[in-house]
């Protein structure tokens, strides 16, 4: 097993409001034109087309969009090992946290809302950051999170969500 590094910075625009906070990117992320929840099962980008009625095909699309909206990215994993070669959280282990990163983000914008996709997320990001209690979770665009269809999936996000 080979030790992964995530392929992306934090994607933090200056009118930043919300930071949704991943686990680590699937194992084909870093290829030329992959972003944030590009892996091709992952229902992200269809959920977040729903709540804005947008076609987003393009990573400077997906940006405009979250620029306009104050929504930030990040990941907690900065590096990992994958086990069984899968996307699973359940199959990364954790060689370092992304807490630097985190960390900065928080200080810079202290009123900011932090939304897990995951409760995996969620776990670690409250061991990391226990004093930060402005948090959520979203439902899961893991095609495994199949609990809850799509369609209630973006009636949720569009609840969380800024909408202006």
């Amino acid at each position: 097993m080979e030790i992964e590094t995530h392929p992306h910075q934090p994607f933090i625009p200056s009118s930043i409001q919300i930071l949704i906070v991943g686990s680590f990117p699937g194992k084909d992320q870093a290829q030329e034109g992959k972003w944030f929840y590009s892996a091709p099962r992952n229902q992200f980008w269809k959920i977040i087309e729903g709540v804005y009625e947008k076609h987003l095909t393009t990573t400077k699309e997906k940006q405009e969009l979250f620029s306009s909206m104050g929504i930030g990215m990040a990941d907690i994993i900065l590096k990992a090992k994958r086990k069984n070669n899968t996307n699973l959280d359940q199959n990364l282990e954790i060689i370092e946290f992304n807490d630097i990163a985190l960390s900065k983000i928080l200080q810079q914008y202290p009123q900011i809302k932090v939304f897990f996709t995951s409760h995996f997320v969620e776990k670690h990001f409250k061991k990391l950051f226990p004093s930060f209690k402005n948090i959520a979770c979203l439902p899961s665009p893991s095609p495994r999170f199949a609990t809850m269809s799509l369609i209630n999936k973006i009636a949720r996000y569009k609840e969380l969500l800024p909408m202006r």
